[in-house]
C-alpha cells in the first residue's frame, strides 16, 4: 500500500492519527492554515485548483461542517477532482440527528453538556455551530460550523458530488460515510468491513 496517498482534508496536525485503514499510506495534509506538518495550505473550497487525480483517497474528519450549506457541492467536487479514478472519499461528520435526539431525550438546553472530550466538555451549542471556545480563543470564523448533517443529508449531497457507492454507519454522535467513485475494490472491502453488494 505504500504507493497510495492520502489527503487529509483539514486535518490540523499529523499528531492525529488517521485510521488504522490508511496504514501505509502517504499522509498529506492539508490545512487552511499553515502549521508544522501542513503539506498544503488551501482552502477546501478551491480543491479544483491543485492537481487532478493526484490521491487515492481523500480523509474529511469534522471539516465539512465548517462550510456553509451553498458551499458543500463545492468541496465535494473538488474531493472528485483530487481523487484518482477508484477513489474514495472518507467523511465524519457531527450526527445532528442524534444530537437532537439525546438533547430531547436527557432534557438538555443547549448550554448544557453533550459528552466530555480530550478537549473538555462539549455542549449542544458546541455540536450545532462549532467549538466555543476554540472560536473564540482564536477568533478565526473558520472554526465555526455553518451547516449539518444527518446520515441521509450527508448520503444525499456525497451522491450529488458524483460518488457512487456510499456507506453509511452512525456512531458516537458521528456520521461516517465511504463514498466511492465506483465500486469499491477487494481491499477497500476487507479495510473497512464493507459488504460486499
Amino acid at each position: 500500500m505504500s504507493n497510495k496517498r492520502v489527503l487529509n482534508v483539514g486535518g490540523n496536525s499529523k499528531q492525529i492519527p488517521l485510521p488504522p485503514a490508511y496504514a501505509g499510506y502517504e499522509h498529506l495534509l492539508l490545512d487552511i492554515q499553515p502549521g508544522d506538518s501542513v503539506d498544503i495550505v488551501c482552502d477546501a473550497r478551491q480543491l479544483t485548483t491543485l492537481e487532478a487525480a493526484q490521491v487515492d483517497a481523500v480523509y474529511c474528519s469534522h471539516n465539512l461542517e465548517h462550510y456553509h450549506r451553498h458551499e458543500v457541492p463545492r468541496v465535494l467536487a473538488g474531493f472528485q477532482h483530487v481523487l484518482k479514478p477508484g477513489g474514495f472519499a472518507h467523511v465524519i461528520v457531527p450526527d445532528l440527528q442524534a444530537v437532537m435526539q439525546q438533547a430531547v431525550e436527557r432534557k438538555l438546553d443547549v448550554e448544557d453538556t453533550l459528552y466530555q472530550s480530550a478537549a473538555g466538555p462539549i455542549t449542544v451549542l458546541d455540536v450545532l455551530y462549532g467549538y466555543g471556545e476554540e472560536i473564540e480563543r482564536t477568533g478565526q470564523d473558520f472554526y465555526a460550523h455553518k451547516t449539518g448533517f444527518t446520515p441521509r443529508s450527508l448520503e444525499l449531497a456525497l451522491w450529488n458530488a458524483g460518488f457512487r457507492k456510499i456507506f453509511i454507519g452512525t456512531e458516537r454522535l458521528q456520521v461516517e460515510a465511504l463514498a466511492f467513485k465506483t465500486a469499491p475494490d477487494a481491499w477497500a472491502r476487507e479495510a473497512f468491513g464493507l459488504p460486499e453488494s
